[in-house]
């Protein structure tokens, strides 16, 4: 029956090709220590794009970043009829740390460690290795308190977050 062949598969985008794609077009874009942490894309064609900087993102490269690509997504023609919405912002003070730099960047900030056991520990990001992260944390109080430092293979940690003092 005419219009029920199968709509050929190099035409449909999967959200992994999409990501590839969109993390190729937005290398380029990545000026000095900006750094590129996730892609996240619904099946709306909503393109979430997480970046994050050494030296801290402010907004305006935020918007610099999204307006550039957003007109190279336009220009390549990805999405038919202009089918979809771009995003780039930071993850946020509340996603854990995905990547070794994103550890790096933060040492000396207090964290909260999830192992893979669902123990919770949290104390100063002191070091961080290929392999671990050290945290270092008081136990007791008073003229009994002791800081004590503690290694945390990655291999144990399900996640880690910021944790933000006031």
């Amino acid at each position: 029956m005419k219009g029920t062949e199968a709509f050929p598969s190099s035409f449909i985008m999967t959200p992994e090709s999409q990501i590839q794609t969109v993390e190729k077009l937005i290398g380029p874009l990545l000026e000095g220590d900006i750094f590129l942490v996730a892609i996240k894309v619904k099946p709306t064609n909503n393109i979430k794009i997480y970046l994050d900087a050494d030296s801290g993102l402010g907004i305006e490269k935020c918007i610099r970043i999204n307006r550039a690509l957003y007109k190279i997504i336009e220009e390549m023609g990805l999405y038919p009829d202009g089918d979809f919405s771009l995003e780039v912002s930071s993850p946020g003070i509340d996603e854990p740390l995905k990547l070794l730099r994103q550890y790096k960047k933060n040492i000396g900030r207090t964290v909260e460690v999830t192992t893979t056991g669902d123990v919770k520990k949290e104390g100063r990001l002191s070091g961080v290795t290929d392999e671990n992260i050290v945290i270092e944390y008081t136990t007791g109080k008073g003229k009994k308190a002791e800081t004590k430092e503690e290694a945390i293979a990655f291999s144990e940690i399900r996640q880690t977050k910021v944790q933000i003092k006031f």
